[in-house]
């Protein structure tokens, strides 16, 4: 006979037994229902650069060397061409010929105004002479300042002859070749600062559903639409401009750097809510191209019809799971599906 203890802990088993088997037969059948989820609608859409950027000349001549190319990452700072002036380089050497005449000068004019202050601390000399020698010697200096600064300048114009990178990006276009004559301002390098955005482009009948801050959803590069959500962003800016027909909003995406500038992909959009019968991907299995799920039968048979599949959605619960479209309707329950290569024996039972 068994004693109160064990009583007691057998029923304990037997309790556990049967809340588990509870919960094997809840997880194992769905019951079908409609719910509200999110209108999602696929449109295209187009990478584009957020900042164009442009390198341009600082003083005009010949490219001597272009030193980048289309499609290459360039950092600021980074020399993309060089130009040069045949005549700044001759500019240079009239001002070093003048700056020896001036040094010549100067030594000179300043070697007269000493003597001649000699000769006036002796009496000789008439304050006038050494006014006059002062005067020449000032006047010298002061164009010797004026040319050794004007070849300053030139030195600085042939220095300006490097384009520098203006930012870090990627260069979509570089309209020169070695050769090429260009004038102050002209662009050497057209850059794709890397901060990019996607362009989306939704017909006009879905303009009244968006704003700002909205979630995209961006699938597989290709414009595959297997895969709903590979990357997600955000709606930042809504053109109020219709153009076409089409509402035009730009989209701030992460990690969009190694997508091509002009790229296209496929984005999903939320155009309000609707109702849809949602189910776990377990329950739906694709054989012989076909989407299958197995409904429940009285007396514990099960029936496998064909459904049409949609888009991924979220469950109740907010798990992932995927629309069907038609096949079966809400008070349907579902058993778990077989693997695609179940016998006929299994898919029978």
């Amino acid at each position: 006979m068994l004693s109160r203890p064990s009583v007691l802990s057998l029923a304990a088993v037997l309790l556990l037994a049967a809340h588990s088997a509870s919960n094997a037969q809840t997880t194992s059948r769905f019951a079908v229902e409609t719910r509200e989820v999110e209108d999602l609608k696929a449109v295209f859409a187009t990478v584009r650069s957020k900042d164009l950027i442009e390198a341009r000349v600082r003083t005009g001549g010949t490219v001597v060397s272009r030193k980048v190319e289309v499609g290459a990452q360039v950092e600021p700072g980074q020399v993309l061409a060089v130009i040069a002036d045949p005549k700044i380089a001759l500019k240079i050497k009239g001002l070093d010929a003048q700056i020896v005449g001036l040094e010549s000068r100067v030594t000179t004019a300043k070697a007269d105004l000493e003597r001649t202050e000699q000769l006036k601390a002796r009496g000789v000399a008439p304050q006038q002479r050494v006014d006059q020698l002062k005067t020449a010697f000032d006047v010298a200096t002061n164009e010797l300042t004026t040319a050794r600064a004007e070849r300053l300048v030139a030195e600085q114009q042939i220095a300006e002859g490097e384009v520098l990178a203006p930012a870090r990006g990627r260069v979509l276009k570089v309209p020169v070749t070695d050769g090429s004559v260009v004038l102050p301002g002209e662009s050497v390098a057209t850059i794709a600062a890397n901060a990019f955005l996607l362009r989306l482009e939704l017909p006009e009948r879905h303009a009244r559903f968006l704003k700002l801050g909205d979630a995209v959803r961006i699938g597989a590069r290709g414009l595959s639409t297997g895969e709903l959500s590979v990357r997600q962003g955000r709606i930042v800016r809504v053109y109020p401009e219709l153009e076409g027909g089409r509402v035009i909003a730009d989209a701030e995406v992460a990690d969009l750097g190694d997508y091509f500038i002009g790229e296209r992909a496929v984005a999903w959009i939320a155009a309000g809510k609707r109702t849809a019968v949602v189910i776990p991907p377990a329950f739906l299995v694709k054989r012989f191209g076909l989407d299958l799920v197995r409904l429940a039968q009285d007396k514990g048979a099960a029936l496998e019809v064909v459904v049409q599949r949609g888009q991924p959605a979220p469950l109740a619960d907010g798990s992932a799971g995927i629309e069907v479209l038609a096949g079966i309707k809400p008070g349907d329950v579902l058993l778990p599906a077989l693997s695609a290569t179940s016998t006929k024996a299994e898919i029978g039972r």
